[in-house]
């Protein structure tokens, strides 16, 4: 078997792989990306899931945050995101009324803040967001830069706000207390701790701050901590960068299993009967730190960070009536739909779900992508009045998988995400689900298990291992490019380039990007 020879091997063809190659194609090195399934994108793909519903769902990622407009810029990315009208709409439960966030009319986010019986809380929330707003300005340029220290993070944060406040109440202590401080009613708590907990398996009271972390990266991105949708749905932004890779020049290999990298970057990998070896300079893993060291022949020695969320994607022929009728269900499901996401309920489900008992109440957050972006549904679908529903269900960790098992638990999880949203509507979902070609009702689930069989994600974490601050402690060792831009790993020359990375996580492409920066700072360029 002979062996191929490319500058830079990239292992895993998701959008961060596919930002790294156009980068490093465009700088005139030769790239091989080997991708094991037939498309695209990783988790940020669009997928036809229901046979005979021409809807295109972003099937695992949805929105769009943090990806910089920098990537966007240099690599002349024809990416569109839409902003949202409304922010958020949360039903409180048990009653036929609910906070209503409105991005562009004030005085009704404040009257709706009234209507709850929670207009004290209005000043705090605005001043709140304020200060979150700030710290995005202070923090998320720095996010396509070489990493600075602990200490330089905090001084930069400090010459925005002459103090330390903002540093002492999101960083330092856990975010939970500064809510529990800043605002008295329990929704609106909810509401704000939520950002915290998307993703990650927190107590509202987090000691270790893994809350405060993934409420950092929800609330700075693009300096805003807006949160898009991508036109097109997410494969329109994964393949816009297949598209930027290959005119870079880069060789795009799909359907391609990798088996092994050895110590001298030889990668080993399957496509159909056929094994092929391919060396790089350098090799770069847009793949999980626990799926790397699987590849290097070491055994692993801790286990996955745990996943703890499900979702499920659905397509409605209508959009459904809602219990609150002062609201139009297009306003409701126009921005995050809350539901059951109450303080005290996020702390119920939490102690349930670490005790192995999924919550009786599943916390959810819904999604509309049609109600912003038609285009992803057929012109008939788009006439019918038809509409997609994404729900992200919080607080159902990974262990649930090894007490139930994986079919089980998938069953048991959709049945508690209908329950969640039958709750606060006016009529069961039932009566609004499309049915497909078949005659099925168009719902499917993915639970933590079906993220760690398909994309390979350990424990169906979707960040591919614990987040991190974007920063490093002042003692850190940033003497090589590989640990600058925080992408190295125990072996020099083998990067990595996806979520894992320090600063990965979402769809962001900064992993990617800050892995092509090391590779062209080692190069001189």
């Amino acid at each position: 078997m002979s062996t191929e020879y490319a500058d830079v091997v990239i292992v895993g063809g998701g959008h961060n792989g596919l930002t790294a190659a156009a980068y490093l194609a465009g700088a005139g090195l030769s790239v091989t990306i080997l991708e094991r399934l037939g498309e695209w994108g990783g988790a940020a793909v669009s997928q036809q899931t229901f046979s005979g519903v021409e809807a295109r769902l972003s099937r695992y990622s949805y929105l769009v945050s943090l990806l910089p407009q920098k990537i966007i810029d240099d690599l002349s990315l024809p990416i569109e995101l839409a902003k949202r009208r409304y922010s958020s709409y949360t039903p409180l439960p048990g009653h036929e009324t609910g906070l209503l966030i409105d991005n562009r009319d004030d005085q009704s986010t404040r009257d709706s803040f009234e209507a709850l019986g929670a207009g004290d809380d209005f000043p705090a929330w605005e001043q709140f967001y304020a200060d979150t707003a700030t710290l995005a300005a202070a923090l998320f340029p720095g996010v396509t830069d070489p990493l600075i220290t602990r200490s330089e993070a905090k001084a930069h944060l400090r010459t925005a706000t002459g103090d330390d406040s903002l540093w002492n109440r999101f960083i330092d202590n856990p975010i939970g207390e500064d809510i529990q401080r800043s605002f008295e009613n329990d929704l609106v708590r909810g509401v704000v701790l939520t950002d915290g907990l998307i993703g990650t398996f927190a107590p509202n009271i987090d000691p270790q701050l893994d809350a405060n972390k993934c409420f950092l990266y929800h609330v700075i991105g693009g300096g805003t901590g807006d949160w898009d949708v991508p036109i097109g749905g997410m494969g329109a932004v994964s393949g816009a960068l297949a598209h930027a890779a290959r005119d870079a020049g880069a060789t795009l290999v799909s359907d391609a299993t990798v088996t092994a990298i050895s110590d001298d970057k030889v990668v080993t990998f399957t496509r159909g009967a056929d094994t092929h070896s391919i060396r790089g300079r350098y090799v770069l893993v847009n793949a999980s730190p626990q799926e790397l060291e699987l590849l290097r022949g070491r055994e692993l020695h801790t286990p996955p960070a745990e996943g703890a969320q499900v979702k499920v994607n659905m397509v409605l022929s209508r959009l459904p009536r809602l219990k609150d009728s002062s609201l139009s269900p297009e306003a409701a499901f126009g921005g995050t739909f809350h539901i059951n996401e109450t303080w005290s309920q996020l702390d119920d489900a939490f102690q349930s779900a670490e005790s192995g008992v999924i919550p009786r109440l599943l916390p959810c957050e819904i999604y509309c992508h049609s109600l912003t972006d038609p285009s992803i549904l057929s012109p008939e679908l788009q006439e019918s009045g038809a509409h997609t529903l994404t729900v992200f269900g919080l607080h159902a960790p990974h262990r649930l998988t090894a007490t139930m098992g994986p079919d089980a638990l998938r069953s048991a999880l959709q049945e508690a995400v209908v329950a969640s949203l039958n709750s606060v509507l006016a009529e069961p979902l039932d009566e609004v689900l499309l049915l497909d070609g078949e005659g099925r009702p168009c719902i499917e689930t993915k639970t933590t298990a079906d993220l760690e069989d398909a994309l390979k994600l350990p424990g169906g974490n979707i960040f591919h291992g614990p987040l991190e601050w974007p920063f490093v402690e002042d003692n850190a060792d940033l003497s090589t490019p590989e640990q600058r831009w925080g992408v190295g790993t125990a072996d020099h020359g083998i990067l990595l380039c996806g979520s894992g990375a320090r600063r990965g996580g979402a769809v962001s492409g900064i992993a990617g990007h800050n892995a092509a920066m090391a590779v062209l700072e080692s190069e001189g360029f």
